[in-house]
């Protein structure tokens, strides 16, 4: 027997509904590392356990920051504005919280009330109940969590693999870009996806680089600079020893990964 129209008239409304709740507007990230996640972006509601990179971590507040959304930084005592704004992070919606001490948790979970995308180095480790009670709080607030370091309910895992950098010659030369393979892999991913990227680029924000991956060009014979020259050089100068600060063992803290 056909079913009356009004039936099959709430049953399309009912599918319709649904495919626009499954639909999810993720947050931007550049469009050299857009191929890691499912949705394109960092997925609201979501953590995201991050390799201690800080090359990786800024390029992913850098999108979001630019598109509006307020970032913030928790117990990163050695990330500077000034290498967050070599990797294009607007400072105008960046706020840091060096030193949460032994509550960066309670920390965390007020700032996830207000802030759409919150970056933390954990202290310590969390027991169960309260990363629970953190991830309820994203998912109702819609906010992302990225931690350097592992986390239990993480939607994805990114790390770093076979990193080289470029610039320098036989004994002379600059440093001028690092090229890394950035993996992620998760639940709705247990494939990993890579992609191969300058991550810090030139001018400090990631380069996508197709494969296969060329081999290092020598370094040119030096040349007359001009201050976006300058301007790259000290970007890749300030990342690169974010870099080095970040993957630096913290004295007197939990190991966390």
């Amino acid at each position: 027997m056909a079913l009356p129209v009004e039936v099959l008239r709430l049953q399309t409304e009912i599918s319709r509904m649904q495919r626009a709740s499954a639909r999810v507007d993720a947050l931007p990230v550049h469009g050299a590392l857009s191929p890691l996640f499912p949705e394109g972006g960092l997925r609201p509601g979501a953590a995201y356990a991050l390799d201690p990179s800080a090359s990786l971590l800024l390029a992913l507040l850098a999108e979001p920051s630019r598109a509006g959304s307020w970032c913030a930084a928790v117990g990163m005592p050695d990330l500077s504005s000034e290498a967050a704004e070599a990797a294009g992070v607007d400072l105008s919606r960046l706020a840091l919280v060096p030193e949460p001490g032994e509550r960066w948790l309670a920390a965390v979970s007020a700032i996830a009330e207000v802030f759409p995308v919150i970056a933390v180095r954990p202290a310590g480790v969390p027991r169960d109940a309260d990363v629970a009670r953190l991830s309820a709080r994203l998912r109702d607030r819609g906010g992302v969590l990225l931690v350097t370091g592992r986390w239990p309910q993480a939607e994805a895992v990114l790390r770093l693999e076979d990193p080289s950098w470029s610039g320098i010659g036989d004994g002379h030369g600059l440093l001028s870009a690092r090229t890394v393979t950035v993996a992620a892999t998760g639940r709705r991913s247990p494939v990993p996806r890579r992609v191969r990227v300058q991550l810090p680029g030139p001018q400090g924000a990631p380069v996508a680089v197709s494969r296969p991956r060329l081999a290092p060009v020598p370094a040119p014979e030096p040349a007359a600079t001009t201050p976006d020259d300058d301007r790259a050089a000290r970007a890749r100068d300030v990342l690169a020893r974010a870099e080095q600060r970040m993957r630096a063992p913290r004295r007197g803290l939990a190991a966390i990964g």
